[in-house]
């Protein structure tokens, strides 16, 4: 008999909550070792896709492009974390399923979101910090250093309602990428099902807290070069705005709590309500095999 090779909607919301029940089961050394890995891996995405854009950003005719290419590029972050294995915050607002169904405690979910997130932002600070010693942002005549700082100061600028609705949109689309993923059932399927909702979400302009803690810091960083700072053309005053405090009150905290709801509301939380709340739609759920649920119990 043939088997599809993809899980239904409905068998994917299964399979998340077990995925969720062995995430907050996790050590907590290992949540925060695997926080890393993911916080470095979305941050490699961010300066990869920096790199290839830079001088598409640095002009406004070509900025909608920038974007596109940087798109195209940043989904590489999340097929690591996926793929390769690593704990990342925004996918794991999708953790709230098991909770709705009462399989997960709600302080247990927290546990995993803090120990993850702090995770996320010390794999991500790193990569930043070692991306201003290589000296990369020398590249182009000194503009990805120059962009580097203008993409910070731009996103430490948004007022708090607009952070947060565009922390919402990101990932909203973001849980649909780990959604799908958790749906395919080979290493290429879960490729493609992460690459265009990743490439929507960067092209569209939109708010993720975990990539955030590559940008910001990056930019924060490149201060203490007067070359990049030369090439960003912003004024004193507006330099000044980006520092440590404006990272986590003007962007960390609205994107982070946008980001909750985009992925524990509108993902989990309808694709729960739709498919498992109801008992008898509960009764129609074919159950997985155990080597389908282990396709995504590291995700």
């Amino acid at each position: 008999m043939e088997t599809k090779g993809f899980l239904t909607p409905a068998e994917i919301a299964e399979s998340t909550i077990q995925t969720g029940i062995k995430k907050v089961a996790l050590p907590i050394p290992k949540q925060i070792l695997l926080g890393i890995l993911a916080g470095a891996f979305i941050a490699f995405a961010a300066e990869g896709s920096n790199m290839a854009a830079f001088n598409l950003f640095a002009k406004p005719e070509t900025y909608g492009l920038g974007k596109v290419l940087a798109g195209a590029v940043f989904g590489t972050g999340l097929m690591l974390v996926i793929l390769a294995g690593g704990e990342l915050f925004t996918g794991n607002t999708m953790i709230s399923a098991g909770v709705f169904e009462g399989k997960i405690k709600f302080k247990e979910m927290i546990k995993n979101w803090v120990f993850v997130y702090a995770g996320n932002f010390i794999g991500s600070v790193f990569i930043a910090y070692l991306m201003v010693q290589s000296g990369l942002f020398n590249s182009g005549s000194n503009v990805l250093g120059g962009i580097t700082i203008k993409i910070a100061s731009y996103k430490v600028g948004l007022p708090f309602m607009s952070a947060f609705y565009l922390g919402i949109m990101c990932n909203w689309l973001v849980c649909l990428a780990v959604w799908m993923a958790y749906g395919a059932k080979d290493m290429v399927g879960k490729m493609f099902a992460i690459f265009f909702p990743i490439w929507l979400f960067i092209t569209s302009g939109f708010e993720h807290s975990i990539a955030n803690m590559y940008y910001i810091p990056a930019g924060i960083l490149s201060k203490a070069n007067p070359n990049w700072v030369a090439a960003s053309h912003l004024d004193p005053k507006t330099l000044a705005a980006l520092n440590w405090e404006t990272f986590i009150t003007g962007n960390l905290i609205p994107v982070t709590l946008g980001n909750i709801v985009g992925g524990a509301v509108f993902v989990a939380g309808v694709y729960w309500l739709v498919y498992v709340r109801t008992s008898s739609r509960k009764d129609s759920i074919p159950a997985l095999t155990k080597s389908e649920l282990e396709l995504n119990s590291g995700k």
